[in-house]
């Protein structure tokens, strides 16, 4: 069993770097603060016993070589926050991956096949707002030829810039794709109140959600807010207004898992006594399955559609992201699973309403995910809290999972 008090050791003695508070973590995507928390990684995995490696991306590798030659099992996750976010988000899977690797080269040995704990670059998109998975993106070869030129951080500098300053070079990025990862398998924190709310340890995830992410512009015209009749308007208000309502009550009546999100919003002129010639907003629609997702995607943008013309708005959409579901592995899960009845643990199956680098994986090999509860389903914040207890048990599922996988 792993040591919950040692767990908790690590994760404060990460959360020096960035802290923010009592219980708070800044902790940017090549930030000094990051620097010196991937620096306390790579200290973690050489104690470990493992093969330190880092990459064109500035992931951090810890292998245990198996005597066989073929392909990697890899765990891990990200240890960038939000800003500020909290001590247990992604940092919680690193951890977990020094400390699964540890005890199995400790009590098993040389494994059958390679293993290995990865700190990965970037997840969160708290630098960088418009993109994520930056570590996980180098990996599997999806970051675009030139994209660390043109993307511009939120404080200025583009990525290649803030790479340069501690001394990566964006140019090499293609240098950091892998074709030896035969599955991955990140452990995270749920994010979410289901787990806390049932009691239970340990989630087992069976499919992580696709979204699309949308920037609305409604367009209207400007006007005094006391003299212009409600029949002659073209409001954008109203009729984000409408929209807003209307995608939110689509996916209640949908039901769960489906959500809709609508996070900010942009008004102009902004005035108390004027009708607004411009107003935008961020839409953010999600669901784990394909077809529903669709389905949700579709009456959304039909209702802003029809909306627009019956106010005679002008509607400019950008979309942002758009990520179809991903399924976890079948036998990772029962692997999981298997893992997870050995130890006496109990799991509740589960899908993620939020995303994750093992996502960027599934392009390249099997994933599957692990979760343990957020207390009172808090994340994103540095009131986000997990338990040792429930820490350690979502370890010990992992590292016995790792033993069936490369033993």
């Amino acid at each position: 069993m792993v040591d919950a008090h040692l767990v908790e050791a690590m994760l404060t003695e990460l959360a020096h770097h960035g802290a923010v508070g009592e219980s708070g973590v800044s902790r940017l995507v090549y930030s000094p603060e990051w620097v010196a928390a991937q620096d306390q990684v790579a200290d973690w995995f050489a104690d470990a016993g493992l093969r330190v490696e880092r990459d064109a991306a500035g992931n951090v590798w810890g292998f245990l070589d198996g005597s066989e030659p073929g392909t990697a099992i890899v765990t891990g996750s990200h240890i960038d926050s939000q800003k500020p976010g909290g001590r247990f988000d992604g940092a919680l899977g690193v951890v977990a991956g020094a400390l699964a690797l540890r005890a199995l080269r400790e009590q098993d040995g040389r494994p059958r096949r390679t293993l290995a704990a990865v700190s990965l670059a970037e997840e969160e998109a708290s630098r960088f707002a418009r993109t994520n998975f930056w570590g996980s993106r180098a990996i599997t070869g999806a970051i675009a030829p030139g994209e660390a030129e043109r993307m511009r951080a939120i404080d200025g500098p583009t990525m290649a810039e803030v790479m340069h300053d501690v001394g990566l070079d964006a140019a090499r990025l293609p240098e950091a794709r892998r074709d030896d990862i035969g599955a991955f398998i990140e452990l995270h924190i749920e994010q979410g109140p289901l787990l806390d709310a049932a009691g239970v340890p340990v989630g087992i995830v069976e499919r992580i959600t696709g979204y699309r992410q949308y920037w609305l512009e409604l367009r209207g015209q400007a006007n005094h807010a006391g003299t212009t009749p409600m029949d002659l308007r073209r409001d954008p208000m109203a009729g984000a207004a409408e929209i807003i309502s209307g995608v939110i009550a689509t996916a209640q009546r949908m039901g769960r898992p489906a959500v809709t999100t609508v996070g900010r919003m942009v008004v102009e002129p902004n005035g108390r006594a004027v009708v607004p010639e411009r107003v935008a907003f961020t839409i953010d629609a999600r669901h784990p399955d394909p077809d529903a997702l669709a389905l949700l995607l579709e009456r959304h943008e039909g209702l802003w559609s029809e909306v627009a013309r019956r106010r005679d708005l002008d509607l400019h959409v950008r979309t942002d992201s758009d990520r179809p579901p991903v399924a976890s592995d079948p036998e990772l899960v029962a692997a999981l699973a298997a893992a997870a009845a050995d130890a006496g643990v109990a799991t509740l199956p589960m899908t993620s309403g939020a995303v994750h680098d093992a996502m960027q994986f599934a392009a390249v090999c099997p994933i599957a995910m692990l979760f343990v509860p957020s207390q009172g389903g808090v994340s994103h914040s540095p009131l986000e809290y997990t338990d040792p207890a429930a820490a350690a048990a979502g370890i010990d599922v992992l590292t016995r999972a790792l033993r069936r996988l490369a033993y």
